[in-house]
């Protein structure tokens, strides 16, 4: 399936969520709160690539603002050099991840969710010609927005050495 209908059904998930539920009042980000995301992604690494990434994360509330957790990918990618030469390359990096929700500072949308925070960890890489380990080093932020109590839609954008630029999928609050 291509990235452009995948991204089209979960928007219209979200719609439908969003429309089919009435209001209710949702906290914010909260101590011992537990979040799943799972979602798709793109772009790739270098100026040269473009790819498609699928993955998920977890993260653990341990403070009112703090979360910690871990998230993994699987990122296909490719590079056209010049003269035509391409070549195809999967990654998984795996990675611990913190949050800062800063949102609760100045939002009045308790379903809104706003964080950022580094990530680090490590990634495994090859094609046909090379297999290796890279470090994963950079920065993540994003928004969730809950439509339902313990279910939403997040997006997120990363920047750094050897991480997915933007994911968009579901989460789940538990």
């Amino acid at each position: 399936m291509k990235m452009k209908n995948i991204l089209s059904t979960l928007f219209v998930i979200a719609v439908l969520g969003i429309t089919s539920q009435t209001a209710f009042a949702q906290e914010q980000f909260q101590k011992g709160d537990k979040i799943l995301n799972v979602g798709i992604g793109g772009g790739g690494y270098g100026f040269y690539g473009g790819g498609f990434a699928v993955g998920g994360s977890f993260e653990y509330g341990v403070h009112e603002f703090i979360s910690v957790g871990g998230q993994a990918d699987l990122n296909f990618y490719n590079y056209s050099y010049a003269f035509g030469y391409k070549d195809n390359y999967i990654s998984v990096p795996i990675a611990a991840r913190g949050s800062y929700h800063y949102g609760k500072h100045f939002l009045t949308i308790n379903a809104l969710d706003l964080y950022a925070g580094p990530v680090l960890g490590f990634s495994i890489d090859g094609n046909e010609y090379y297999s290796g380990t890279s470090i994963v080093i950079g920065a993540q932020a994003g928004a969730r927005y809950y439509f339902k109590p313990a279910m939403g839609v997040f997006a997120e954008f990363s920047g750094g050495s050897n991480v997915i630029p933007a994911k968009v999928g579901l989460s789940f609050k538990f």
